[in-house]
């Protein structure tokens, strides 16, 4: 399954790094003219991803019509920029987002962006405790990949897996979106309670309390 990568910040650089990792071809479409030449020139990636060297497999480029043979594609933009990105990204082929976030303005999850800008095109989601360098390091993460269409899921979870990375199958879309957004917010609650001083409880409550919202909100999408 020929795979592309839109986005070449950190995150998707380092998913890019992980997909090539096994020798194929990897397309990595990147916005800044400068990023492109740094992985093609030199395979790395200095503005967003400093110090790992990439796989010549990967190939970056600033064309979006150089995805359209790309049989899977990871999404990798700011989610404030995921709808644009994505109506422009080949139609038909399976995205698989790694955004986090709610579209501001619309209240939408990016799955719901998605489908909006890009009708037709089979929707999964990639989210999860994970920091780039460590994946692009190939150190041991775990992962959960949410799709509906449960083949689907089947065969992208197998490209996507190596054995130091493990897509846990879902499909539960909805939570794993929300998930990935909301956790932020308590993450940042935590570290104005530990700032403040207030204790363990106190972060042990947030904490507690956050993820009895968490589920309560994706109940209620």
């Amino acid at each position: 399954m020929k795979a592309g990568v839109i986005g070449a910040g950190a995150w998707g650089t380092a998913l890019a790094q992980l997909l090539a990792s096994d020798g194929q071809d990897v397309a990595l479409w990147a916005l800044e003219p400068d990023v492109v030449d740094a992985i093609n020139a030199g395979h790395e990636n200095p503005l967003y991803l400093a110090n790992i060297p990439l796989s010549p497999s990967i190939r970056a480029t600033g064309a979006m019509a150089d995805l359209a043979a790309c049989e899977m594609l990871l999404v990798v933009s700011p989610a404030q920029h995921l709808r644009r990105v994505v109506a422009q990204a080949p139609a038909g082929v399976p995205l698989v987002l790694c955004s986090k976030g709610i579209e501001a303005g619309t209240s939408l999850l990016m799955s719901e962006v998605a489908q909006q800008a890009q009708p037709g095109s089979p929707i999964a989601v990639l989210s999860g405790p994970t920091f780039a360098h460590e994946v692009a390091r190939g150190l041991p993460t775990a992962i959960t990949l949410a799709c509906e269409d449960r083949a689907l899921g089947q065969r992208l979870a197998a490209r996507i897996a190596r054995a130091s990375f493990r897509p846990y199958l879902s499909d539960d879309v909805i939570g794993a979106e929300i998930g990935g957004a909301v956790k932020n917010v308590l993450a940042i609650a935590c570290g104005v309670a530990e700032g403040a001083g207030l204790g363990l409880n106190a972060r042990a409550a947030l904490i507690s309390r956050g993820f009895a919202e968490m589920t309560r909100f994706g109940l209620a999408r």
